[in-house]
């Protein structure tokens, strides 16, 4: 389905091209513009000739999607600008604003649709069976699962919040369409308020799905962390690198698909040339961004590798840590010489929703090293995970 978007976007495969992106949007968007329009027309067309409230209400979601559409358009055009002195980082989010713009239109068109079906069950009015009003409906069922698929394909394809709010949207909009054409089919058959009851329903499902919309669209503006995907991917490409050790305290900031920034610490050999490694660096940043796009800033940690203390404490808190906890880790393990105590000095990284408090960690940690170490005092740093 997404080939037919190769006939109006230049450099087609390229999706990670910001430009491109934002051509693959604003043509999912013109779609659906005049898709839903179209819709709106014959519904309440429809809707006249039956005297149902369901398919005006069926109608005015179609009007909704249309602004949505709009919406989404502006977002992908917005979020194409270049960076400026306002926003080095670029424009990206605006869309994810336009994706929460979109969830609080579909939230509002349901809870219109439920105030229809309440005032429809408590005045019932006759629906009139038209087999012209089937025909629409069946059509725009049709058009609706289209749209779903082709702005869930495309949404995939360039991993773009907006256009998989707008399938979810068009996927229950093709949902509630089905319950109106089933109301309209019974309706005539008895004198339950069922029209209403469908309006009700279809109402609820739209503002259920709605919510789970808010919920994923809020997260990436407020900053939600990287899928762990995409996190493997980095850390795997980092240790690749002959001379890179270990990593730890990866960030990864997202400013909008396709503009996104990290740092990280790789720990490197003490022994070794320190302008080689510092050349080694480079590179490697030079290489995420020409490969992957991403702007990765590395800091250089130095570990010892021929302190056979050093190596083997390293060894011993690496492998121990998991007797605390299995979701903790350390980095950073330096030792001082004393003249009658060493000390053994590290980082801690102490996970979200973890069942032990920061002390308990640290009180857990002193008792385990002082059981194999009891010579050593311990000086730890607690460290927070973002990934």
């Amino acid at each position: 389905m997404v080939k037919i978007f190769k006939l109006f976007v230049k450099n087609a495969d390229d999706v990670c091209n910001v430009e491109v992106r934002s051509a693959y949007g604003k043509v999912a968007s013109i779609i659906g513009i005049i898709f839903n329009i179209l819709l709106c027309g014959i519904k309440i067309l429809a809707g006249v000739i039956t005297g149902s409230v369901a398919i005006v209400a069926d109608a005015l979601n179609n009007f909704g999607d249309a602004s949505s559409s709009v919406i989404s358009f502006a977002g992908f055009k917005l979020s194409s600008r270049p960076a400026d002195k306002e926003h080095p980082y670029g424009h990206g989010r605006y869309e994810y604003v336009s994706a929460f713009i979109v969830t609080i239109l579909i939230m509002v068109i349901g809870v219109e649709l439920f105030k229809s079906g309440v005032e429809k069950i408590i005045t019932p009015t006759k629906v009139e069976f038209s087999i012209v009003a089937v025909i629409i409906l069946a059509v725009s069922i049709l058009a609706k699962v289209f749209l779903s698929l082709l702005n869930g394909s495309v949404g995939k394809k360039i991993n773009s919040s907006a256009l998989k709010a707008t399938s979810v949207d068009a996927r229950n909009d093709a949902i509630s369409t089905t319950a109106v054409l089933i109301s309209l089919i019974l309706s005539s058959h008895t004198s339950f308020p069922l029209d209403g009851v469908m309006a009700l329903l279809v109402s609820l499902f739209i503002m259920f799905s709605a919510l789970g919309l808010v919920k994923d669209t809020l997260a990436s503006l407020l900053g939600k962390p990287p899928e762990k995907e995409q996190i493997d991917k980095i850390k795997d490409k980092l240790l690749s690198y002959e001379g890179v050790l270990g990593i730890h305290d990866l960030i990864v900031h997202d400013y909008g698909v396709g503009r996104t920034f990290a740092s990280v610490h790789v720990e490197m050999a003490a022994e070794g040339d320190v302008i080689l490694s510092h050349e080694l660096i480079d590179k490697i940043e030079k290489i995420f961004l020409e490969e992957d796009g991403l702007e990765i800033v590395i800091h250089y940690d130095p570990v010892s590798t021929t302190n056979p203390l050093a190596v083997e404490m390293r060894e011993f808190l690496h492998k121990n840590v998991k007797l605390v906890n299995e979701r903790l880790s350390v980095h950073d393990v330096r030792i001082v010489d004393g003249k009658y105590r060493n000390i053994v000095i590290f980082d801690c990284v102490v996970p979200f929703n973890l069942c032990l408090t920061e002390c308990q960690v640290k009180e857990a940690l002193i008792r385990l090293i002082k059981e194999s170490y009891p010579k050593f005092d311990a000086v730890i740093t607690i460290d927070k995970s973002y990934n």
